[in-house]
């Protein structure tokens, strides 16, 4: 596949079933989570579907706002966490707290809970938690949409990760909420046909191929696809604010024994410096 039809979301529904879909595949916007963080290999695994997973949430999002897919857990991954908007801007990190020996999702993140807020530019903000109880983050995900929506929901999550390169998929599906019957019997045809999707076809072929193998004889309308970008969305100025939450006087007294304060941005390791003459104007 031509690399620049990655690092983009695919909405589709059915001309005669009561289910809609969604298709993410990322490339640089991966990459660029990735950069300057040494994970190791099964963190970068994890980071990548949490990645894919946040973006088929974000196109769930019907107003201007953010969105964060956090997972906590007792294990040696002990967080990590993806933020976006409705404009698919993305940012994420891991926090490891241990050795890791396995590569799988419960070695990795041990007993724990998802956490899902919703933050609208202009409304209540929602959050929504689940336990860990799983054997992937894809069945946590179809358990959270279980509970807090009570719809049926499958993803389907793919990941090829080298040492300069790294690409993930996924795909969604899910039930929508009309002629309770029908739909059930829509989705669950559905979701034999996605269960066939090999994690190549998601990682390596464009979206209307991937959708015309599944589904050929249900007619997949597809709509415009949508940019998914990572955007850290730090800057000098707004670490100049976030320090002046700070007592000013703990500044001044760290920059005068030290001769600057720096300030390293956790998601894109972007540092920053500020002198003495800085903090007094702050």
């Amino acid at each position: 596949m031509n690399q620049q039809q990655f690092d983009q979301l695919h909405r589709y529904i059915f001309e005669k079933r009561h289910c809609r879909g969604e298709l993410v595949q990322l490339n640089e916007s991966l990459n660029q989570v990735f950069a300057n963080h040494q994970y190791p290999q099964p963190v970068k695994q994890l980071l990548a579907e949490l990645m894919v997973a946040t973006s088929l949430l974000t196109a769930t999002l019907k107003f201007e706002g953010d969105i964060s897919v956090q997972i906590q857990g007792d294990g040696p991954v002990s967080y990590a966490v993806i933020n976006g908007d409705n404009d698919l801007n993305l940012r994420g990190l891991a926090r490891i707290s241990g050795e890791i020996h396995h590569d799988d999702f419960n070695a990795l993140m041990g007993k724990g809970h998802m956490v899902i807020t919703i933050t609208p530019n202009q409304g209540e903000r929602y959050q929504g938690i689940v336990a860990l109880e799983g054997d992937s983050l894809a069945q946590c995900l179809e358990r959270y949409f279980e509970q807090s929506e009570q719809l049926d929901t499958r993803i389907w999550l793919a990941t090829k990760l080298t040492a300069d390169n790294n690409f993930a998929a996924g795909l969604f599906l899910q039930v929508l909420p009309v002629n309770k019957e029908q739909s059930q019997e829509d989705f669950q045809h559905l979701a034999v046909l996605s269960n066939t999707v090999k994690p190549q076809e998601l990682l390596e072929l464009d979206a209307t191929t991937v959708l015309t193998r599944l589904y050929h004889e249900d007619n997949p309308e597809l709509f415009e696809p949508k940019a998914i970008r990572f955007n850290c969305g730090c800057s000098r100025e707004k670490t100049k604010i976030a320090l002046s939450q700070i007592d000013k006087q703990s500044l001044l007294e760290q920059v005068a024994k030290e001769g600057v304060i720096g300030v390293d941005c956790q998601f894109c390791l972007t540092h920053y410096e500020f002198s003495a003459e800085d903090i007094a104007q702050l």
